[in-house]
Formats: structure tokens, sequence, C-alpha cells
């Protein structure tokens, strides 16, 4: 990492969890992008170069990227539903998240917001659309690729909101219970 990048990530860093310091103190509505870049002794601008949206704080996910290339990385031989499941418990296994709290925090706050509900919902559907993309694209047929990424996405932001609301469990072991339940289904 350059020192550049270094300087961006730390910037990036104080950004989010000032955001969320204010979003849970006053609300994630009451709060603006302005008090969020005071509080991180940045400008606006500064702030939209890291985050487009005040929404992105919250919902931006380092890992949805990293699930359709771990999808693509399942033998295309495996049912569908088990190929995007394990696609899913890949990519999170190769994020390094070492504090769960920030997760939690942000998963929380996008559960109980109802002006975040969308966003959310979107970028879990932006995740699925490239699940089934990839699953199509390696020859499984459009409906069932389609079904399986909605499943698994749908049941992963189940097991999420629920962990983020009151399961004392690390991050790490409600992603792997969550996906055990739907590679059972199969």
């Amino acid at each position: 990492m350059t020192p550049s990048d270094d300087r961006r990530a730390r910037t990036r860093a104080r950004l989010q969890a000032a955001a969320l310091e204010l979003f849970e103190q006053h609300g994630y509505d009451a709060t603006t992008v302005a008090q969020v870049a005071r509080a991180a002794g940045v400008t606006e601008m500064t702030f939209y170069r890291h985050f487009g949206s005040k929404e992105q704080v919250v919902v931006d996910d380092p890992s949805d990227p990293l699930i359709v290339a771990a999808v693509a990385d399942q033998p295309p031989d495996l049912p569908p539903l088990v190929r995007a499941a394990r696609g899913v418990r890949l990519a999170w296994r190769r994020l390094p998240i070492t504090d769960d709290a920030p997760v939690r925090t942000r998963i929380s706050l996008a559960a109980r917001t109802p002006s975040l509900l969308p966003v959310m919902r979107a970028s879990t559907a932006a995740t699925e659309e490239g699940v089934a993309a990839r699953l199509v694209a390696d020859g499984t047929a459009p409906h069932e690729a389609a079904v399986a990424a909605a499943a698994v996405m749908a049941a992963l932001m189940a097991g999420l909101v629920r962990w983020a609301g009151d399961d004392d469990a690390s991050l790490a072991d409600v992603v792997e219970r969550t996906l055990d339940v739907v590679e059972a289904i199969s």
C-alpha cells in the first residue's frame, strides 16, 4: 500500500466512524454530510470523494464484488444453490474483517432506518444479479440462477439483520451458520 493509499484508507475509516457515531447519537435522517465531514475533520468534498452519498457510508459493502468472484471459483457442476452459498462463504472467509462492531452498527442502523431500506435492498439486488449472471455464464438456466442467487442473498441478509439486532455470535460465525442452513436445504 502506498502512503497515499494508506492516507486514503485512514480518511475513509475516520469518515465512516464519525458518521456511524453521529447516526447513532442523532439518527441517520437527522445527521447531515456537513456534520459528518466536520466531525471527521475534513471537507464535504472529501466526504464525497470517499462516499458518493450519505447512504453509502452505511450500505457500501466491500464484500459485494468479492462474492461474484468467489462464486466463479466454485466448481460449475455443483447445484446452483450450493455453488452460490459456497461462493458467498468463500468471499466472507477472504475478507479481512477484524472488528465486527462497525459491521454490526451499519447493519443494525440500515435495518431500523426506513429511508435506508430501499438502498440496502438495491445493494443486495445488485450482488444478487451479479451472482445470477455468473451462474448463467457457467451454464445454469437463467430461472434457476435467479432463484439460487435470490435465496442465498435473502438468507444472508436475514442472518445478518438478526445478528445485528441481538445475536452475540461473531460475524464469521453467523455467516457460516446462515450458509449452513442454505446448504442443508439443497
